[in-house]
């Protein structure tokens, strides 16, 4: 059952957040509101069926859970993102001080402009390289979290419902199955109440 969930989907989950960028990404247009359609009826389970699957990216993104540590993910690539716009605010100033009166400053103050400017750019490299290792760090740090909590939840239901095999249709090559085999809803459900009453 380990090897199920090694490739666990809650890193494709968090990845699909927002990745640490060089710069804040300008707002998305807004999508003009379209109808939206009716979610399909869940199949039922096949009755004596002994193997089922389940979707870990769908039950990252749809369990508390998942949510959680996506938004831990957001949250601290978002202050990342707003602390390297600052140190860029402050580069292109410098930057533009430099252009607008490098003629009228005396060579030492233009020496020590430019070395101010070299060392922002280098702080901003490093701040950059730091963010991003610590944003993957924990995303890590999560993902593990997820999978430890994540494989008793997909044991419980393998019981209640006497599977001998669950398989993650995206990690194990299913070409075709029967939609009622999917317990994915299932496992959510269970995760949440899990989750709910640990707290």
């Amino acid at each position: 059952m380990k090897s199920l969930v090694s490739a666990l989907a809650l890193t494709a989950a968090l990845a699909a957040g927002p990745a640490f960028a060089q710069q804040a990404p300008a707002p998305a247009p807004a999508a003009p509101a379209q109808p939206q359609a009716a979610a399909p009826a869940p199949v039922p389970f096949p009755e004596g069926a002994k193997v089922a699957f389940v979707n870990i990216q769908l039950i990252a993104n749809q369990s508390k859970e998942g949510q959680a540590a996506t938004a831990k993910v957001k949250a601290l690539n978002d202050k990342k993102v707003a602390e390297l716009g600052e140190k860029q605010k402050a580069l292109a100033a410098n930057q533009e001080k430099l252009q607008k009166s490098g003629s009228v400053l005396s060579d030492a103050a233009r020496s020590q402009l430019e070395k101010e400017i070299e060392r922002q750019q280098v702080e901003i490299r490093r701040f950059t390289q730091d963010a991003q290792a610590e944003v993957q760090e924990l995303q890590v740090e999560l993902q593990n979290d997820f999978q430890k909590k994540l494989l008793p939840v997909i044991n419980a239901v393998a019981q209640e419902k006497n599977l001998h095999m669950i398989f993650s249709v995206a990690d194990a090559g299913v070409v075709w199955a029967n939609p009622g085999l999917d317990v994915t809803a299932d496992v959510v459900k269970r995760f949440d109440q899990v989750a709910g009453g640990a707290k």
